[in-house]
């Protein structure tokens, strides 16, 4: 078993089949002591985008470097042009330039002048930057002073004014990042100002999918009598990319056990995944494929007691892979995903397990609800920012269509047996 296998396992799964309905939190829990932090790597900052900290990143270099000027225009002392205005002008004598990039440290006398261009560093002798628009010459006809010329100052400046100071953000040492910080642009970003070239990270989750039964064909592929697209491929495909983590594989096979661990032996070997989600066959049914080939092999069956989404599995494959058995109608798995999958790939990359983001929303128009499960309703927001259900189905658990509008689900506690309008829910936030 690899370094990175031991330190993502956690605890493993018990080998027992539960039958009575659990609560949400129990399985969740169950699935939650079964996964830890994968072990970090470090990688260059052009690879580090969407992945999460694993140790603070601080500076190597001062933000910014040097002083540098804030302005195109003209660095001077502040004693020369601290009085200056438009009856009052400050003449002085430009005796060079200096340019973003340049190592040049031009001296300046009294009454002397540089040109200067943003980003330039600041001649040790000046003191303040008087921007280019603040001059005479560039008032009457947009011009520069040339060099061994004069220059016209005709706006006062304040001491010090348009200087960047050397450090004024970040200090060598300073921390940019803490770690648990998820890695956005902008993160990265300062990660390169302060002179940062690699960074330690959690690894992405690598995640094979595979659906199960005979019923299912390619998406598009022409279907016989009987046959099914095969939709959750691909809704999981998606939804395992919006959790940080990578799917390695995607494969399907039928109702034959034998096959099912063929394959999951197969992938253990070839694509080395952290996790395989296994859509179909957790269930009582007679062919339920998953069930038939893992019963016994530490993986957990059991009922939750909730809708859509009442069959679940979760165990440790022989790979050392975490395996989730979903149901496998599409909302089932959809909701399945958000409430066991998300937090378990949040966990293995060192993120609180939270899931998708929750709001609070008020009900348009109720519904019915299922007794002694908790709910979780596809809903859409309409511009009154209420929640609606997404179709006239509600959360059927074969309305792969009604995805389509679904922007959230809407949480309805086991205890609740009737949805008013008015009430107020939580809301789990899935997009559309």
């Amino acid at each position: 078993m690899s370094a990175r296998r031991q330190h993502a396992a956690g605890t493993a799964a018990p080998r027992s089949t539960a039958t009575a309905p659990v609560p949400v939190e129990a399985h969740l829990a169950e699935v939650l002591a079964a996964v830890a932090p994968l072990a970090p790597v470090r990688v260059p900052l052009a690879s580090a985008l969407g992945r999460v900290l694993a140790a603070e990143v601080v500076a190597a270099s001062p933000v910014p470097a040097f002083d540098n000027s804030a302005m195109d225009g003209y660095a001077v002392r502040w004693a020369d042009v601290g009085g200056a205005g438009e009856q009052t002008p400050a003449r002085l004598e430009v005796v060079a330039e200096v340019a973003a990039g340049s190592g040049e440290d031009p001296a300046i006398g009294p009454r002397q002048a540089v040109r200067i261009m943003t980003g330039a560093p600041v001649p040790s002798a000046a003191d303040t930057i008087v921007p280019v628009e603040h001059t005479a010459a560039h008032r009457s006809d947009g011009a520069w002073a040339d060099v061994g010329g004069p220059v016209e100052v005709v706006v006062a400046a304040a001491e010090g004014a348009h200087v960047r100071r050397a450090s004024e953000d970040l200090g060598v040492g300073d921390v940019v990042l803490r770690a648990g910080r998820v890695l956005t642009p902008y993160r990265l970003g300062a990660a390169a100002a302060a002179g940062v070239a690699t960074v330690e990270v959690r690894p992405a989750p690598r995640v094979a999918v595979v659906a199960t039964g005979d019923e299912l064909v390619p998406a598009g592929a022409p279907t016989a009598r009987g046959q099914i697209p095969d939709s959750n491929s691909v809704l999981l495909a998606g939804v395992v990319a919006s959790a940080g983590a990578e799917v390695v594989a995607v494969s399907h096979v039928g109702d034959a056990p034998e096959a099912l661990l063929a394959e999951l032996d197969r992938l253990g070997r070839e694509a080395a995944p952290d996790v395989v989600i296994c859509t179909g066959g957790v269930s009582v049914g007679a062919h339920d494929v998953v069930k038939a080939a893992l019963t016994g092999r530490g993986v957990t069956f059991r009922s939750v007691a909730m809708q859509p989404g009442k069959p679940q599995a979760v165990g440790r494959l022989e790979s050392g892979a975490l395996l989730f058995g979903l149901p496998g109608n599409p909302v089932s798995v959809a909701v399945s995903f958000e409430v066991f999958v998300r937090p378990a790939l949040q966990a293995m990359q060192g993120l609180d397990a939270v899931g998708a983001p929750r709001a609070e929303a008020e009900v348009a128009e109720g519904w019915r609800t299922p007794p002694a499960r908790r709910q979780y309703m596809p809903v859409t927001f309409d511009a009154d920012g209420r929640i609606r259900r997404a179709t006239a189905g509600g959360s059927g658990s074969h309305l792969a269509g009604g995805l389509a509008h679904a922007e959230a689900f809407a949480v309805v506690g086991a205890e609740v047996d009737e949805v008013r309008a008015g009430d107020r829910l939580a809301v789990m936030l899935v997009g559309s």
